[in-house]
C-alpha cells in the first residue's frame, strides 16, 4: 500500500504586518508538533502594533475625509431636493388659482346658457385631455385663451420641476449608499485599531499612541496663555489668524471623533473648520477643499494661523501656531493637542487670513 505523505507547509515569510495582524487576532491558527503540543502563533511586538495602527489610522482618516465630503453632498442634494418641492407647491398653487379662474369663466357661461361641452371637461379632476387639444383655445376670447395659457404654463412647470426632483432624488440615495460605504470603512479600520491596542499593556498602549511625547503634549497653563503673547518664535498672529490660533487652543484636550465640527469634539478638517467659522471665515468641509481655500504658502513663509496639510492624499490638516508646531485632532486615541509638523509627511500649507 503506498505510503500517504503530508504535503510540505508553505514558508509564512514575506507577510506583511498587516497579515501577521490579522493572524494575530484571529487567535485560532496553530500549528500541532508529534508530541501534542500546540504552538502559537508569533506575537506582534509593540514597535509592529504602531505600525499597523498608524497605518490604520490614516487609512480612517482618509476615509472620514471622504466621508466627510459624501455628508456634504448628502446635506446639499436634500437642500436642494427640498427646495424644488418647494417650488413644486407653489406652482401648484398657482395652478389651482388659474383652474378657478376656468371654473369661473366656465360657471358664468352656463348661466348664460351658453356654456360649451368642452368647458365641462376642464373643470373635471383631470382637465390635461381637454388642455392638450386646441378646440377650446380656438372658441375661446380672449380671456379664455389667457387662462388656459396659463394653466398649460403651470402644468408644464409641475412636471418639469417634478422630474428634476426625481432626478435629485436619485442622487440623493446614491450619496446616502457612498455615505453608508464610507461609513462602515471608518468604523472598520478604527475597530482594528483598537483590537490592535487591546493587545497591549497600559504602558505600551501609551507608547503605541504617543502618550507623553512632546510632540503630543496636552494643555497646560503655559500653553493657554501662549498666543496671547508670543508663539515660539514667531511673532504672535493679529486678526483673524489670531482668533482661529486662540479658539485651537481653548479647544486643547478636546476628543477626536470623526465626522464632528465641535464644538465639544472634533476630526481634523473639522477642527480647522470649527476655527476659522469662529474668526468669521467659511472654510470648505474637507482637507482635499481647504488646502485650496486660501493661497498657498511655503513651509519656509508658515505664519501662525496657516492651515498645514499632510500625506501624499492631503488627508490631515493642522492650524500652524508658530515654532514648528501646530494643533491638530490626531485620532481617536489621542485629543485635540499641540505637536511638530515634522512629525507627519508635510503636503503643503495655505493662509486663509
Amino acid at each position: 500500500m503506498a505510503a500517504h505523505r503530508k504535503p510540505p507547509q508553505r514558508p509564512l515569510g514575506g507577510h506583511t504586518v498587516r497579515a501577521a495582524a490579522t493572524l494575530a487576532l484571529a487567535g485560532a491558527a496553530t500549528a500541532t508538533g508529534l508530541d501534542g503540543t500546540a504552538h502559537a502563533e508569533p506575537q506582534l511586538t509593540p514597535a509592529q502594533v504602531k505600525t499597523e495602527v498608524d497605518a490604520l489610522y490614516r487609512e480612517a482618516e482618509a476615509a472620514t475625509e471622504t466621508y466627510d465630503g459624501a455628508k456634504e453632498q448628502v446635506a446639499a442634494a436634500q437642500r436642494r431636493l427640498s427646495a424644488l418641492q418647494d417650488q413644486t407647491a407653489r406652482r401648484q398653487q398657482k395652478l389651482n388659482s388659474a383652474r378657478d379662474t376656468l371654473g369661473s369663466i366656465a360657471a358664468a357661461q352656463y348661466r348664460d346658457g351658453t356654456i360649451a361641452p368642452a368647458w365641462q371637461l376642464a373643470l373635471s379632476s383631470d382637465p390635461d385631455h381637454y388642455l392638450n387639444g386646441a378646440a377650446l383655445a380656438e372658441r375661446a376670447g380672449d380671456r379664455q385663451a389667457a387662462a388656459v395659457s396659463r394653466v398649460r404654463l403651470h402644468l408644464r412647470e409641475i412636471e418639469r420641476l417634478r422630474g428634476a426632483a426625481r432626478l435629485e432624488l436619485t442622487s440623493l440615495r446614491s450619496r446616502q449608499a457612498e455615505l453608508r460605504r464610507q461609513k462602515k470603512t471608518v468604523t472598520g479600520k478604527l475597530a482594528e485599531a483598537r483590537r490592535l491596542l487591546a493587545r497591549l499593556d497600559p504602558r505600551q498602549r501609551a507608547d503605541a499612541v504617543g502618550a507623553g511625547t512632546p510632540g503630543h503634549a496636552s494643555r497646560s497653563a503655559a500653553d493657554a496663555r501662549e498666543p496671547l503673547e508670543r508663539v515660539g518664535s514667531a511673532p504672535a498672529p493679529a486678526g483673524r489668524a489670531a482668533a482661529a490660533v486662540a479658539y485651537a487652543y481653548a479647544k486643547l484636550g478636546s476628543p477626536y471623533v470623526w465626522g464632528a465640527t465641535g464644538p465639544h469634539a472634533f476630526d481634523c478638517s473639522g477642527l480647522a473648520l470649527a476655527a476659522y467659522r469662529a474668526a468669521g471665515i467659511s472654510l470648505p468641509r474637507t482637507t482635499y477643499a481647504q488646502i485650496n481655500a486660501g493661497r498657498r504658502v511655503s513651509r519656509s513663509e508658515l505664519r501662525p494661523g496657516d492651515l498645514v496639510f499632510f500625506y501624499s492624499g492631503v488627508s490631515h490638516v493642522g492650524i500652524y501656531v508658530g515654532d514648528g508646531r501646530m494643533i491638530h485632532a490626531p485620532n481617536p486615541s489621542a485629543p485635540v493637542r499641540l505637536a511638530p509638523i515634522d512629525q507627519m509627511p508635510f503636503a503643503g500649507a495655505t493662509r486663509v487670513a
